[in-house]
């Protein structure tokens, strides 16, 4: 205990200051019309819409990211291409829908070098770029003939103490020392990959720090009970830790005189990691935060309702920084005409739906299978296809262990983090529990539907209710009709295609479903 509060004292002393941005840098020409933008790329992993302050949600801080949202744009309805980390960081990088990405469309497999990224694209007009924390991954992208993580050049040599379960990677200071490499006059790109809050979590330390548990708001598909709300607020705490890097990389930029000339983006790759949430198309495992500040080049304190794609960033990108792209090729749409309108709420009519997608997460299923799943999210409701409901979606739940024993029934499950050390898990015999367990690991029918409005929590499925079939055909139809145009495997006869590409992370193995 003494060790971990000399830790959480640590980090106050850590967070109150800054490290001086490098000299070079801090005589920087005043922002005019011709330079080309700086661009920051920030990103957590495994956060969920709306655990940011600045979304009204009172059990967490988050004041580096309030200040992007309230000197910029607040996006209230953005989410992930797919609700797993590497593809959604694939998707991210090159503009494009998962299955449009071949092997880096799944988890833990390759990177095509063929597949142009953002950073690539901006290097090659003259981009200062570079990454720290966790760029694209798990998976390896040497076999595919890079040199590099496709974010680009890792700066990670400078660390700092930190709680047991939380990276000891000083993120603030490896972006001042890419900042003292960077060629004088020289634009940048930097991409800030945060480790947290993925798990696990040091048990205890939310409340332990001091953070207010009575202000923990439980999703309704999670048991509303202490020792839940203990785990959120661990993983709220991890929030905080990444967020206070990003108020110390702000200052650095301020004092360089570079803020305004850096478009910042502030956002997840997937879902919070509980059950039902991360790994899954649902609400939690797709809806994410996302702000976005651009100098006096977007006007701030605005807040926008429009359905965007984590796919649209590498457009954005790459339209700020004046570099042309096919649009043909990425997918995604430029979010600049949202950007640098005067407008709130619905700015972009026709932005009034966004797709995503998943295919294999964990090494979960016997031979390496994964749980394939579309979707089409509007403003209002969200129509999941599941394209193999025979399949059980958090995982096989027996496995066999490293002595080539079976293990007990309702012991696997791998597409839920640490999912058998759960409240969950371990009470799932009780009445109170059952549902919650049930929900997170049944099988599921091959159609969902969901109205968002009143059920964000995707517990009551109306995909077979007479009442809803208009809307659960036009929305079948619409998202069929996107995945024929943009590609999809899984709509031709090369569906199984997704099942054949190499996973470069440990095999667990699983029962023959025979």
């Amino acid at each position: 205990m003494a060790k971990l509060a000399g830790l959480l004292t640590l980090s106050v002393i850590l967070f109150s200051g800054t490290q001086s941005a490098p000299g070079s840098a801090g005589n920087a020409n005043p922002l005019t019309e011709e330079r080309k933008p700086n661009i920051l790329f920030v990103i957590s992993d495994d956060q969920s819409y709306p655990h940011a302050s600045a979304y009204g949600y009172k059990a967490v801080s988050t004041p580096a990211f309030d200040r992007i949202a309230r000197e910029g744009v607040l996006f209230t309805n953005a989410f992930s291409a797919s609700p797993g980390c590497s593809p959604s960081r694939a998707a991210i990088l090159t503009g494009k829908n998962c299955w449009q990405l071949e092997h880096a469309g799944t988890h833990a497999s390759s990177f095509s070098a063929s597949l142009k990224t953002y950073p690539d694209r901006l290097e090659e007009v003259g981009y200062f770029i570079g990454f720290t924390g966790k760029g694209w991954g798990p998976g390896d992208f040497k076999v595919s003939g890079r040199s590099r993580n496709p974010a680009g050049p890792a700066f990670n040599g400078q660390t700092m103490e930190a709680p047991k379960g939380i990276s000891t990677n000083d993120y603030a200071a490896n972006f001042n020392k890419f900042l003292a490499d960077k060629p004088a006059g020289k634009p940048f790109c930097f991409w800030f990959g945060a480790q947290e809050p993925h798990r696990r979590y040091p048990t205890g330390i939310g409340k332990q720090s001091g953070m207010d548990m009575t202000k923990v708001q439980v999703p309704g598909f999670l048991p509303d009970h202490p020792a839940i709300k203990s785990d959120l607020l661990d993983y709220l705490y991890e929030i905080q830790w990444y967020d206070r890097h990003l108020g110390r990389i702000i200052k650095m930029l301020e004092e360089a005189g570079e803020l305004d000339n850096t478009l910042i983006v502030v956002t997840s790759d997937n879902g919070m990691p509980f059950p039902r949430a991360k790994a899954n198309v649902y609400e939690y495992g797709i809806h994410l935060p996302l702000a976005i500040r651009w100098g006096n080049r977007v006007k701030g304190n605005r807040t926008v309702a429009d359905p965007v794609s984590l796919m649209d960033l590498a457009p954005t990108f790459l339209e700020a920084a004046g570099v042309p792209f096919d649009a043909g090729d990425i997918r995604g749409r430029s979010l600049l005409n949202i950007l640098t309108s005067s407008g709130q709420g619905i700015v972009d009519k026709s932005r009034d739906a966004v797709y995503a997608s998943r295919e294999r997460h964990s090494s979960s299923r016997w031979n390496n299978l994964g749980y394939p799943q579309r979707c089409i999210r509007t403003r209002t409701h969200l129509y999941i296809w599941n394209v193999k409901p025979d399949r059980w979606p958090a995982g096989d739940p027996q496995v066999y262990d490293e002595q080539g024993k079976l293990g007990k029934m309702d012991h696997a499950y791998f597409d839920i983090d640490d999912f058998n050390e759960s409240y969950i898990f371990l009470q799932r015999q009780k009445p109170e529990v059952a549902p919650y367990f049930h929900w997170a690991v049944d099988k599921r029918p091959e159609e969902e539907l969901y109205d968002i409005v009143k059920d964000p929590a995707c517990l009551t499925n109306l995909a077979g209710k007479p009442t809803h079939q208009k809307i659960r055909q036009a929305l079948s139809t619409r998202l069929k009709s996107y995945l024929t145009e943009t590609n999809d495997p899984r709509m031709g006869s090369n569906g199984e295609i997704f099942e054949t590409y190499k996973r470069y992370s440990p095999l667990r193995t699983f029962p023959s479903p025979q």
